[in-house]
Order: structure tokens, then sequence, then C-alpha cells
């Protein structure tokens, strides 16, 4: 494999060239016209304009990219994770074009992308499941009967879901009717899959996940946990690696199940299997996402293996180069994720021009972007700017470097999570480990400065929403919004 093209965009794509530039791999970049001045494209070696801002008429075009990748003779294609890292037909069509998808196969992404299936799958592996339905939900009568027997409150899910779309909280029988409906749609809308199905409301969860890598040759391995349970609307904002709350011996059989449930289905690649955890340290299969995942630098740190290489490696048919019993943990790390949102207004996303753009330095800290002064933060795209990450060798160490880093971390013209984070790992509730997937709700939303009025919230999101809308619906992106002279985008091309 000696080129490959990146099918995405920001710091994934960035961080996925550095790797490949190291093993003497060409890149080639793909980037939407709102993008064409991103540090991503002028790193790559090519470059390839694949369509206007909106992603559904440029990131997502899985033919096009294909089009463009063989004219330049492409070897192989690397996803990242969003847009199409977990779509089976993309993954089908790249092989069908003969070039390597940098990824599972098609049967996998297929398998564990539709939460039906994926419970199927690692029923006879003898893996944890959260009690409920094991199949889409049939009919309201079926719901009822259900949710009595495994007790409210109960969780109403999309068999096609992820980030919390399609998924509904029910605590009384009478609401369960009108919940099921509420969640139909919304999966309908979302995935043009309205199936749901049901399980167990666990009320103080942990979110632990384990990463997994496996070749072609039938080996697979865990890389440990990370910690994943301060969230808002279902997705993460701080990640850790290990948990404060795995011991040796859970986390030996939390990588036992996270193996399992990889060779369920025929996985190859880096992957996630994705927990679920009781106040009593019961752990239950959640998901497997088929992709690398945003947190994936705390795994890095913590074993010292490059994921994107092992990617590439498994791509071009090679063996680990490891076996489990080679792996250790050492020292701790911690990732937040630095988007363009407003604690203090519901975490709605702000949209801007980069006035001031200075990275925090020095000994254990890593920052993962594609973002320079000057630059126009795009309504396009999801809001994460960066990611901050810090290692030290325990957790303590590493909760006063992050601290030092989000205070050293300069960013002037939207506001971002940079607070939050300090918030959050100054709190009790973080240094002692006794937090879980409500920690937002339970503790951020009760500050006073944090209380939020609907009407202003509902208010800021429309306004939000005509900003879109007036930049030429979503179609073009003026020269005004492009800082053709940055300083930054001047020095790279000299």
């Amino acid at each position: 494999m000696n080129k490959i093209l990146i099918a995405n965009r920001g710091e994934i794509a960035l961080r996925i060239i550095r790797t490949a530039k190291e093993m003497g791999i060409q890149t080639v970049a793909i980037y939407s016209e709102v993008d064409r001045l991103a540090p991503h494209v002028c790193f790559a070696d090519e470059a390839i304009c694949i369509g206007p801002a909106p992603s559904s008429q440029s990131y997502l075009l899985g033919d096009k990219i294909i089009e463009e990748a063989k004219k330049l003779n492409v070897d192989g294609i690397h996803p990242g994770y969003g847009f199409l890292s977990e779509n089976a037909s993309f993954a089908e069509a790249v092989t069908k074009a003969k070039m390597t998808f940098i990824g599972p196969s098609a049967d996998s992404i297929n398998t564990m992308g539709n939460k039906l299936l994926a419970k199927k799958a690692v029923m006879d592996y003898n893996i944890p499941l959260v009690p409920g339905t094991e199949e889409a939900l049939k009919n309201i009568e079926e719901a009822i009967r259900v949710s009595k027997e495994i007790g409210f409150p109960i969780l109403i899910k999309a068999a096609a879901g992820g980030g919390g779309k399609g998924m509904r909280i029910v605590k009384e029988e009478k609401d369960l009717e009108e919940q099921v409906q509420m969640a139909i749609g919304e999966a309908k809308s979302a995935f043009g899959d309205g199936r749901v199905f049901i399980e167990k409301y666990l009320e103080s969860p942990r979110h632990i996940e384990v990463q997994v890598l496996a070749d072609n040759h039938g080996n697979t391995v865990h890389l440990f946990e990370r910690e994943c349970s301060i969230q808002r609307r279902h997705q993460k904002l701080i990640e850790e690696a290990p948990s404060v709350i795995v011991d040796e011996d859970l986390r030996e059989e939390l990588g036992k199940c996270a193996v399992q449930v990889a060779k369920a289905c025929n996985y190859s690649g880096a992957g996630t299997v994705e927990f679920i955890m009781d106040t009593d340290k019961r752990f239950y299969f959640l998901e497997m996402n088929t992709r690398l995942q945003v947190e994936h630098p705390v795994t890095e740190l913590i074993t010292g293996i490059d994921l994107v290489r092992e990617q590439i490696e498994v791509a071009r048919n090679k063996k680990l180069g490891f076996k489990q019993e080679d792996l250790s943990i050492n020292g701790h790390a911690i990732e937040l994720r630095v988007c363009a949102e407003d604690p203090n207004n519901n975490f709605l996303p702000d949209i801007g021009k980069l006035k001031v753009y200075n990275r925090p330095h020095g000994p254990g800290i890593r920052v993962d972007d594609s973002m320079y002064p000057g630059m126009d933060i795009p309504i396009y795209y999801d809001p994460m700017l960066a990611k901050l990450i810090v290692y030290a060798e325990n957790r303590n160490t590493a909760i006063d470097r992050m601290l030092r880093a989000i205070e050293e971390y300069n960013i002037q013209g939207v506001k971002t999570t940079l607070p939050f984070g300090t918030f959050a790992l100054k709190h009790d509730a973080f240094i002692s480990g006794n937090f879980d997937t409500h920690f937002i709700d339970k503790y951020f939303s009760s500050l006073d400065n944090n209380n939020i009025d609907e009407e202003e919230s509902k208010i800021a999101a429309l306004a939000a929403l005509l900003f879109a809308r007036e930049s030429k619906n979503l179609d073009e992106v003026t020269e005004k919004n492009i800082n053709t002279n940055s300083s930054w985008y001047k020095s790279r091309k000299q």
C-alpha cells in the first residue's frame, strides 16, 4: 500500500496523514469548498475538492470519492471516524473497486451496526446483555408485556441508532405508547429504519469501553479500557484510560468479553466494544463501534501503540506484532474534547472566527487539531475543534496537568468546552471517581451561573439554524467566509 486517500476532514484526517507519512505512504486529502484552506489539505501530498460544504454533497459522496481515488491510483481508503466510517456499502464498494478499505469487512460493519444483530451475534459467547427484547418490537402490547417483566424504568432504543437518536427513557406504563411512537418516528428520520427495541434502564450507569485490535490471521487482543461516562446528549466530553473503578480482575473480564465480541463478527482492524456498568460493577454489552474512536489517543498514550499504524498494517494483511501478554498499562491519560459549544447555554454549538488560537505546551501534553488563528468555524460539521490529551505517571498528576493545559489553552472568538473541563476536573465526584453518565445533570446544571432559560435556548438554536440557511442554503460559502490572508496559510504555502 503506497498511497491512501483519507475520506474525512479536520483533526482525524491530519492525524492519519502524519502516521502515513512516517510509514512512507503517500496521502490524498479530500475537501469540501469550505475546507479548501484546512490544514489537512495542505499537509497531504495531493488533495481533491469533492463538492460543496454540506456533507451530503461532499464527504458523504462515497461513489464520487471512490471515482476520484481510482483516478489518482490510490491503493487504500481510510475513513477515519464519522461520515462513511461505518457505512458497509461504502466499505464493500471500495473493495469492489480493487482498493483496500482500511477497516473491518462490510459484513462486520453490518452486524455490529445494527444493535439487534449485534446482540444476536454475541449471545453464543455468554456476553452479559442488558435485560430486554431480542427482536424489534412488533406492537405496543409486546412493549407493555416486556416492560412489566423487566420493570420500569425502561429504555427504548433504535435498532440502527447511535448518538442518542431514537432513544427514550420511560418511567411509567402510561407514557409507554407515546414514547414508543416518538422513538420510531425519530429513528425513521435519522436512520431510515424505524425499528426499536426495549432494554432495562440502568439509572446510575458508567460507560466503559474496551479497545480491540484484530488481524486477518485469527489474532485478537484488547488494549484495556477507557472511562467515557462524562457526556452530554449521550456524546462523550471527557475520556480517560484506565478507568479509576476497574481493578485487575474486572479488567481481565472486560477484556476477554471484548475479544469475544470481536471474534463473534470476525472482526479485523481497530474497533471498540462498549459496555454499560451498574453501581455493583456488573457490566453489560452495549454495542461495538467498527472504526477508530475519537478518544483513541488515551489508549495510545498508556500502551505506546499507534492505532492508525496498526490499522494500516492489518489492512496490508500483516499479523499483529504483539500478543496480549506483551501489552501493559503505563501511566494515565485524560482527553477533553474541545468543542465550539457554550457550556453555560446547554452546550449549544457556537460559530465564529478564531481570533486567537494558542495551544498549550509542555511535558505530557498532546493536542490533536486542525485549527489556526483567523480560521472560520464551519457551521456544517461537528463542533469539535480539538482534542486536548494529557499523559502522566498517575491519575492525580494527569488531572493537575490537564488543569494547567486548559489554563494555557487560549481560544478567542467562539465559546468552548474548556471551562467545563476545568469545572469537571476540579469536582470532588471526578477526583474521587464517584461519578456516572449523569455527571452534568447532577452537578454542572445545578450551578447558579449555568441555569438555563429554556426560551433563550430555543432562540439561540433558531438563530443558529437561520444563520445556516442564510449561507446560501448550505450550498456555497462566500469568499468573505474564507480568511485567505491567514499568516498560517501563507507560511504553509511558502
